[in-house]
């Protein structure tokens, strides 16, 4: 578990792990409403080289951003009811050259990759955060990020 005292801290932290990022990933960001997911992807966006404003794609459901050192799709599946939706968005061919970020990634049940990265946020305290981890092979010497 990493304790992260505040929105800084959670963005410093997706900063990082921009760095360990790698052609094909998918980070997997669970947690409740206000848990801090957009704060981190906006921290792993920004470590790509981005440099406007980040929002939740929670009306759009994908937001590619394709000019960054390593291109990255910001997803929020949390206006999707059933797994047959996800066809229409065609994830696998972001994971061509680039990476996922998915928020709400419950929301696709047994399709989530393997391989994917899984953080969970959760409040704990006033403003802080507790990050935990569940480690696929392919992220255990990139965990935690540097």
């Amino acid at each position: 578990m990493i304790r992260l005292e505040g929105p800084e801290a959670t963005e410093r932290l997706g900063t990082r792990l921009a760095r360990s990022l790698r052609p094909g990933d998918v980070v997997a960001l669970y947690g409740d409403l206000g848990a801090g997911k957009t704060t981190f992807a906006r921290g792993v966006l920004y470590g790509l080289g981005f440099e406007g404003d980040v929002a939740s794609p929670t009306f759009p459901i994908v937001l590619p951003y394709d000019d960054l050192t390593l291109p990255i799709w910001h997803v929020d599946l949390y206006r999707i009811d059933d797994t047959q939706e996800l066809e229409e968005l065609a994830l696998d061919e972001a994971l061509d050259g680039g990476a996922l970020l998915i928020e709400w990634p419950e929301r696709m049940g047994d399709l989530l990759w393997r391989h994917a990265l899984r953080l969970s946020l959760a409040r704990d305290g006033e403003g802080a955060r507790a990050l935990t981890a569940e480690l696929p092979p392919a992220w255990e010497t990139r965990w935690p990020p540097r």
